[in-house]
This record gives C-alpha cells, structure tokens and sequence, in this order.
C-alpha cells in the first residue's frame, strides 16, 4: 500500500442524504492505496479563508471510475463543514489521503458485525463489501438518537447479510442503544470480530460486550485530529501496549483504528480524556 498524496480534485457530486451530506470527489490514485478505516484530510475555506485546519473524514467510499474517485459523509456543523457542504459539482477540493491505519481483517472467513453510530458508519459500508467478498457472514447495527441522524439504513440494506437498527427515541427500529442489540447479535452468529466506528461512549461500550462474548472489537475512534499527519499531537489517547504499558498515541497515524480492549476506556469522563496517572511519561505527583 502506497502512502498518502496532496491532490486537488473537482467535486464530482454533492448529495443530501438524511442530515448528512455525501460528497464525491475526484481523487486519482487513492482506490489503489486506500483500505476501509482510513480517512482523508480535506482542506477548507478556500485560498484567502482563515481557516487553516484541515477537517478529517472517514473514507466512505472509493472507486477507480474516471480515473479514481473517493467518497465522505459529512455534518454541517461548523464553519468550515458548512463551507464545505456548500459547494458545487465542479468546485475543486483539496485533500491528502489516505491517511491512517485501516480495518484488520479476518485471516479466513467468519461471522462479523459492525456496529455504526450517527454518520460515525460511513467507512462501515465499504467494509461490509470487503469482509463478504472474502466470505464473512456480516450483520450491521446502525445506531442514533433518532430516525432523521441514522446513516445508511437503505445502504446496510444491500451490503449486509442482515441489518438492525436502533434509536434512543424509537422513532426507527429498536428504542434503546446499539449495545443493548449486540450481545444477541453475537450470540446468534458466533461472530469472531465487532468492527465500530462512533462516539466515544459507543465504542466503550461495544468494546465491553464484545470482550464479554470473547469476540474482538476493532473501533475507528473519534478524535480531534487537527493535522492528519501526526504533527500537532492534538488526538493524543491513552492505549495499553502489548507490553501491557500505557502510552498516549496519536490517533492520526497510530490509528484511528484500535484495538477496543487496548483503548484505556477508564481515561474517559464527561467528555474529556485524561492522562491515566500510570501512562508513560504521565506526570508525577510531587514531581518538576
């Protein structure tokens, strides 16, 4: 797999699709390197905006069609998703890709679920396609706190073996949260691995279910990556080592795909991720 390239690329199509907005942009080269879990950097505001960050996006899609093309799910919320999502089929976009560690996959074939929350399933999709052309039984659970923030029902449709859906209000599928219908989910298939990609909270709690029925979650966490290369150490997390120390990793380079029962879920409260007291490096009481 190459590594990730700058390309500016016109905007090939610009969907509304629920509340979210799927765009396609022309991007030659990333279908040969790009792998599901990866995400690119996507600059925005134009050549005279002050707004200076790129923002990230999990790889939805991609396709070698007309010479390569990449797709994103993207929420209108800030400044510069908004100035994005305004754009134009034509408008061109600036992006580096790909970026991150991808999905582990199975070494032969077996019963997987992948587990998706709000827009957080978008790279979900084009794994599912990936884990049944290699023979994987896959059942999805796409879950939101109600019908209108749900991604991709249709879609897990036609890629998934089976689908569920859950939202915190009812308004579609089960009341409740996507953790409450993974355990029968498990259960049922005998699945091997738990692939998530969601808020924070979510992820914790797949990991939990999964370790529990002795499958393995896989989580593409979602941190603040203000770079995508690994420069600005602003999505740093605790994860456990498999020398059982704990060291804070930037997510944009040594993830954002981890291993769930590696992440330190206990760092995490109200919000906020803290430097577990025995990570590497983590400051002493006392000390200068």
């Amino acid at each position: 797999m190459s590594g990730p390239a700058q390309t500016r690329g016109p905007l090939v199509t610009n969907e509304v699709v629920g509340a979210y907005h799927r765009l396609t942009i022309a991007a030659p080269g990333v279908a040969d390197a790009a792998a599901p879990g990866q995400f690119v950097a996507v600059a925005v505001g134009g050549p005279t905006s002050a707004q200076l960050l790129r923002r990230c996006f999990s790889l939805h899609a991609v396709s070698a069609e007309d010479g390569g093309r990449l797709a994103v799910v993207v929420a209108a919320k800030g400044a510069g998703t908004q100035w994005l999502t305004a754009l134009r089929p034509g408008d061109l976009v600036d992006v580096v890709a790909p970026l991150g560690r991808p999905f582990p996959l199975p070494d032969e074939p077996c019963a997987c679920v992948l587990v998706g929350g709000g827009y957080g399933s978008a790279p979900l999709f084009w794994l599912a396609e990936v884990l049944r052309a290699r023979g994987c039984r896959v059942e999805m659970i796409l879950g939101a706190g109600s019908a209108d923030r749900l991604y991709g029902v249709e879609e897990a449709g036609r890629v998934a073996d089976a689908v569920h859906v859950t939202t915190d209000d009812g308004s579609l599928g089960r009341r409740g949260w996507v953790s409450e219908v993974l355990p029968e989910v498990i259960e049922r298939t005998g699945a091997r691995y738990a692939y998530a990609c969601g808020p924070m909270g979510m992820l914790a709690a797949v990991t939990e279910v999964a370790t529990a029925h002795e499958a393995t979650a896989y989580v593409a966490v979602e941190e603040s990556m203000a770079c995508g290369i690994g420069v600005c150490m602003t999505c740093v997390l605790p994860v456990r080592r498999d020398d059982g120390v704990t060291a804070m990793v930037r997510s944009c380079v040594d993830g954002p795909v981890f291993r769930g029962d590696q992440v330190r879920w206990d760092a995490y409260a109200d919000g906020v991720c803290r430097v577990p007291a025995d990570a590497l490096g983590a400051p002493r009481p006392g000390g200068h």
